[in-house]
Order: C-alpha cells, then sequence, then structure tokens
C-alpha cells in the first residue's frame, strides 16, 4: 500500500482511536487558515470499490508516484483523511493552485465505494464532484448510470460533475503479467473487459458531463482532471456569488481577441495590423496618451478649419523615432476592406521625447473593421480611426504581450521573448513591464505582484481623471438634466449589458448619442466610475434609489448590493441624529421590492416590524396600502406580537384587580386596627364614669 497507507483511516480502526485522532487534529488549527479572496473549493470523489479513487487523490494531494506492481498488492478498502489539510503542512501547500487567475485551495474528500455506505455527509456543500470508474471494470461503469450519478444529484443537484477513467495504463499493459502479479485469489482482467475511450465518452455525453481518463502510475491527465473540477466549481460559484470580482475573467484582455468598438490601427512590419482602444492604451502607457492628446487637437483643428489642409504638429514620441501616427477612416464597401489611400503632405516639425526624433503626419485614408459600424446597425460606414506606425524592428508576438500588459497589468512568467518584450517596454516607456520582465529573468517573478496592484492603481486614477474631463471618449449619454460622455470599450468590459447594447444589432451600436430616459448625471456618473474602477463613490446630489433603478436595469448585482449599504448607512445615521425615518422606510420598501434589492428589502421590512406599532400610528393609510405579502409579514413578525400584546394587557388588567383587592384589604385592615384600638379606651372610660356616681 506504501505511501498512501499514511494518509487514511483503516476501516478496523476502534470509534475511539478515530474520536482522539481527530480532536488532536482539530486542536491544531492554526495551519489551516483561509486567505482573502482564496476560493477554496470542495471536491468530492465518488465510484465502486477498488477503481482507484483513494489512488487519484494522494497523486494529487501529496504527489504519491507508485508502481504498477505496487497498485496491484492486496486491496484493502481505504478512506483518505481530510484532516491532511490541518496536520500536514506539506499536503495544504499542495492545495493552494492559481487556476485561470484565481486563487483557490482544493480540499479532496475521499469516500467508501460501498453503495450502502451513508454519504450524504461528504456530499454536504460539495462544489464539484469527480466520479470514477475503472477502465478494466466494466461493471464500474454501468454503476455510474444506475447508482452513482443519481446519488450526486439527490444530495447535490448543482454541484457540476466530473466523469473520470481510472487506470488507464491497464489498457496498454501485459495483461497476462498483471494477473501474474496479482494475489492468488484475484479475479483475472480479461481482455475483453478493457474499456474503449468511446466507452467512457458515450456515458459522458449521455449524463451531459466531461469526461477525462487518468494514470496514477504514468502521472498521467491527474492534473488536468483536478484543474477542469476546479475550473467547473468557480464556474458554477460565479453565478452564486457575483460580488467576488476575482471570480470574473480579464474583459479587458477580450478585447485584444474580439476588436469590438477599436479605434486605432496598430500597424507592424507595414501589413500586419492589430484592432485595439485608446483609452486603454493611453491610461497604461504615458507615451500613447502623449500621441492620442495630439490626435484630439489635430482633430479640433480641422473642425474649426475644414477647408484648410490638415497642419503638421509637432508632438511627443518615442526615442529613436520608432512610433509614426496617421489618420484613417473606416468604410468603403461592405465585405470587402477599403485599401490605404495616402496624400501627399509637406514634411512638418518634428519633436522628441527624451532627445528622439520622430515624424507625425496625418493621412486621411479609408479602411473598414467589423469591430465597429455607423449608420444602421450591421452596415459600415466611414468613422474616425488613428493608425500607430510601428518600427519594423518590432515583432508581432512580443508586441502581443505587451498589448496583453496594457490591457490586464499582467505578464505570462512562461514567455519566451522576454527580451523583445523588454524593448518594445523600453521604446513605449513602460518602465513597469521592463521591471516585471527583470524579475522573471532574475527569478524573482513574485515581486511582480506588488507592480500589478500599482498599475491597477495608476489606471484607475488616469481613468478617473479621464472621465471627468471626457477624453478619448466615444459615445454621449443623453440625459433627463444634461449630457456625459463615455467610452464603449471601459463599459462592454464591464457590463454585460452595455456589451449588448453596443456591440449587437441596436440602433445605439451605431450612434455616438444614446439617449436615457428617467436618469439624471449624478446617477449615470456614479454607473460610469463603478464601470470604470469597481468601487461605489457617493456624492451628495446621489439619489440612492434611483442609483440602484438604474443599476438594477443594467443588470449590475454589485453595484445594487453597495448602493443597497450606502441607503441603509445614511438612514441608520439620520436615526441616530434623531431624524424620522419612519415615511422613507415606507417609501423605499416598495420600489426595493420592485427593482430586486433584496438586502434593502429585508432591512426595511425589519425595521417597519421593529417599530410597527409607531409606524402604524403615523402612517395608518400607507400601511394599509401595502401589498397583501408585506401585510401577512408584518402581522407575522411584527414586535410587539400579537400574543404578546394580549398577554401584556391581561397581565395589566390581573395587576390592576390585584393592586385594587390590595387597596380594599388594606383600607380593611386599617380599619380593624382603628376598632381594636378604640376598644380599651371605650370600656375604661365607662367604668370611671360609674365609679364617681
Amino acid at each position: 500500500m506504501g505511501i498512501a497507507s499514511s494518509f487514511r483511516f483503516q476501516t478496523s480502526a476502534s470509534p475511539m482511536h478515530h474520536f482522539i485522532l481527530l480532536r488532536s487534529q482539530l486542536m491544531d488549527s492554526d495551519m489551516d487558515y483561509e486567505r482573502p479572496n482564496v476560493e477554496t473549493i470542495k471536491c468530492v470523489v465518488v465510484g465502486d470499490n477498488a477503481v482507484g479513487k483513494t489512488r487519484l487523490i494522494c497523486a494529487r494531494a501529496c504527489n504519491a508516484t507508485l508502481t504498477q506492481y505496487q497498485l496491484l498488492a492486496t486491496h484493502v478498502p481505504t478512506v483518505w483523511a481530510i484532516d491532511q489539510y490541518r496536520v500536514c503542512q506539506e499536503v495544504l501547500e499542495r492545495s493552494r493552485d492559481v487556476v485561470d487567475d484565481v486563487s483557490v485551495s482544493l480540499r479532496l474528500w475521499d469516500t467508501f465505494g460501498d453503495h450502502h455506505k451513508d454519504r450524504r455527509f461528504a456530499y454536504g456543500r460539495s462544489d464539484v464532484v469527480v466520479l470514477c470508474f475503472s477502465i478494466a471494470n466494466p461493471n464500474s461503469l454501468h454503476h455510474v448510470k444506475t447508482m452513482w450519478y443519481p446519488e450526486i444529484k439527490h444530495f447535490c443537484p448543482r454541484a457540476p460533475v466530473i466523469l473520470v477513467g481510472c487506470q488507464l495504463d491497464l489498457r496498454y499493459a501485459d495483461l497476462e503479467a498483471v494477473n501474474r502479479a496479482r494475489r492468488p485469489l484475484a479475479r483475472p482482467i480479461k481482455p475483453n473487459e478493457i474499456l474503449a475511450p468511446e466507452k467512457g465518452r458515450e456515458v459522458a455525453k449521455e449524463l451531459g458531463v466531461p469526461y477525462y481518463e487518468t494514470s496514477v502510475v504514468a502521472q498521467f491527465g491527474v492534473k488536468d482532471v483536478f484543474d477542469n473540477a476546479i475550473r467547473a466549481a468557480l464556474i458554477s460559484r460565479r453565478h452564486l456569488q457575483f460580488w467576488k470580482s476575482h471570480l470574473r475573467n480579464e474583459h479587458p484582455g477580450r478585447l485584444l481577441e474580439d476588436p469590438l468598438c477599436a479605434d486605432v490601427v496598430l500597424v507592424l512590419q507595414e501589413h500586419q495590423r492589430i484592432f485595439a482602444h485608446k483609452i486603454y492604451l493611453a491610461t497604461a502607457s504615458s507615451k500613447f496618451y502623449d500621441l492620442f492628446l495630439m490626435d484630439l487637437s489635430s482633430e479640433e483643428n480641422e473642425e474649426a478649419r475644414p477647408h484648410r489642409p490638415a497642419p503638421q504638429r509637432a508632438g511627443p514620441a518615442d526615442a529613436g523615432g520608432q512610433l509614426r501616427r496617421v489618420r484613417e477612416q473606416r468604410g468603403g464597401q461592405p465585405g470587402r476592406p477599403a485599401g490605404l489611400h495616402q496624400r501627399r503632405h509637406p514634411e512638418g516639425a518634428t519633436a522628441g521625447a527624451g532627445g528622439g526624433e520622430a515624424a507625425v503626419h496625418l493621412e486621411p485614408g479609408l479602411r473598414q473593421h467589423p469591430g465597429g459600424a455607423g449608420g444602421r446597425p450591421g452596415h459600415l460606414q466611414p468613422r474616425p480611426m488613428t493608425v500607430v506606425r510601428m518600427d519594423p524592428s518590432v515583432q508581432l508576438g512580443p508586441f502581443r504581450a505587451v498589448l496583453r500588459y496594457l490591457y490586464t497589468g499582467q505578464l505570462d512568467e512562461h514567455e519566451k521573448e522576454l527580451m523583445h518584450i523588454a524593448h518594445i517596454a523600453e521604446l513605449l516607456e513602460v518602465f513597469d513591464l521592463r521591471m516585471m520582465v527583470a524579475n522573471i529573468l532574475n527569478n524573482e517573478a513574485f515581486m511582480n505582484q506588488e507592480i500589478t496592484k500599482a498599475f491597477h492603481v495608476r489606471r484607475t486614477n488616469r481613468v478617473k481623471e479621464c472621465l471627468a474631463k471626457g477624453t478619448f471618449s466615444d459615445v454621449v449619454f443623453k440625459l433627463d438634466d444634461g449630457t456625459i460622455l463615455a467610452h464603449k470599450p471601459l463599459l462592454i468590459s464591464s457590463c454585460d449589458w452595455m456589451a449588448a447594447m453596443f456591440g449587437g444589432p441596436f440602433v445605439e451600436s451605431c450612434t455616438k448619442e444614446v439617449l436615457f430616459p428617467n436618469t439624471t448625471r449624478s446617477c449615470m456618473r456614479a454607473v460610469l466610475e463603478y464601470l470604470y474602477t469597481g468601487r461605489f463613490c457617493s456624492r451628495p446630489d446621489l439619489d440612492a434609489m434611483e442609483l440602484i433603478v438604474l443599476a438594477n436595469r443594467l443588470c449590475l448585482p454589485h453595484l445594487v448590493a453597495l448602493t443597497e449599504l450606502y441607503t441603509v448607512t445614511v438612514l441608520m445615521e439620520a436615526a441616530m441624529m434623531g431624524a424620522d425615518i419612519d415615511g422613507d422606510v415606507l417609501v423605499y420598501l416598495e420600489m426595493a421590492q420592485f427593482h430586486c434589492a433584496h438586502q434593502l428589502t429585508n432591512w426595511c421590512l425589519h425595521h417597519i416590524c421593529t417599530n410597527y406599532n409607531s409606524v402604524c400610528r403615523k402612517f395608518p393609510r400607507d400601511m394599509k396600502a401595502k401589498s397583501a405579502e408585506n401585510q401577512d409579514y408584518f402581522e407575522k413578525h411584527r414586535w410587539p406580537p400579537v400574543w404578546y400584546l394580549k398577554e401584556d394587557d391581561h397581565y395589566q388588567r390581573a395587576r390592576k384587580e390585584r393592586e385594587k383587592e390590595d387597596y380594599l384589604y388594606q383600607k380593611r385592615q386599617c380599619k380593624r386596627k382603628w376598632l381594636f384600638w378604640n376598644l380599651p379606651s371605650s370600656s375604661s372610660s365607662s367604668s370611671g364614669s360609674s365609679a364617681v356616681v
């Protein structure tokens, strides 16, 4: 049994031994701690006996490697102990991984393969289930459909399932040698019992689950199985925990693959073109920022003097004249890209940044790109586009890595052409990227995390500046009280609703002005700041309920939750200052219910129920006008409840009756004492009078 024997409970151990061992392991809980932004994934491994569940877990959790003859030894039913994550530092460290830029901690749960065992505790709160069968045991595959899959769907219906065929090495092994190496009474493995890959895929297709094959002997497929199990769990969790931004894919990176609303063409080696977005390049690189600002100034002069030829302007450029800018337009015949038309201009002035010189001239032309449209939906119309010509020495592969950094702030440690990337970063004055390359070359890639954080902080500040000034904007939102400038690429990358509007066959995808009725500038600015920076920024003129309505309209549940928190905080602060908030709470209640603000709804219901008598006295008509569901909720959860009021009334009446009885009793007692006190004096006076006579 080898290495795995130290990481499991033997079935013959006594319950008291299990209890003592579990108690000692739970006392040492410092080793198993939760980290911020680390997703803990519970992966339950199930299947028939002797299919290789425990071996598969040990291969992932302990890096256990066994030979085929060790695996063919006498099988003893075992379960790998989950508490190894608490008592073994190595196991805990191996559980941590990064999958799709998400930090995770994989917790594997082993189970018995006996069909009669009760596994409901193991299934509890599971994120993903790995269902195993043996490639050399057709019955184990049959039990997948008849027993295991129905059991999984009964105890954890929403958990994703991964079907895994274990013992892949037996498919290509010498079965005669394998049978000789097994114990004498073991049933031999027959060649016709070895399952083909099609059998597993058929069952997986029937159940609607992915299928993988693994071999612990060859260490084949082990990492793929658990990496994809983690991915399935993260995708499933993303729908329930939408507020966790680290569960979402890098949307800016997607814009490189599908350049929707691109407004820049980067020309490499005169024939390779990459479409990009000004706002992302300008907010990540000061070099691009200066170039595009010069482009904006030339546009303004062209509009002011439309009949004069476009002047040549001096502007900053990269050292050594590595960049050239021209102006183009997208257009031409639909379905056929138009060529680049140039017109001669006299040579203009040149200027350099850092001592270099570069020619900067404007050349009108026509270019068509499917990422943008004008006029009617689905038809391409001419619209301005900026072309940046790179030096012929800049290669496509390294430049794409630089662009990905400019979009996402990340650099892959396994990039092969790091020196070319550093060269391009030097030309573009992206010094942080050059520093990241140096860290990777010096085996200090862990230091790049801080550089990435600083990158996002700087980008956030520059994006907020562009939003405030309207720099590089390409869309205008017409609101009830004015207009506000925005940037389509940033909106598309952070809001699915905006991506559908600007990327789909809608009128808004073709126009520069988009009408937003029933929306104010302060509310739209709060939404844009959230989409640009991922943060909620309050302002004095902000109407919280209007923002909740707009956020729900744009399908932004995280922003709705942040606005709910802000609203409750404002109401509680007003209540602490002595203000009457009951009327506002009544107004907020139905609006919150209608616009899916569930947390604010629960808080309003709690406030009304807690102050039920006071609210009813001040707003009787509003309380009666509430919906039947709200009325039932009030009656069920009001404080004090009806039974308490009845008991209190009964108590008060009984207390008054008791007080009245006590008063009458005390009064009778006083009269009785007075009578007894006067009786001796009256008798003595009568005897004295008789003596005088």
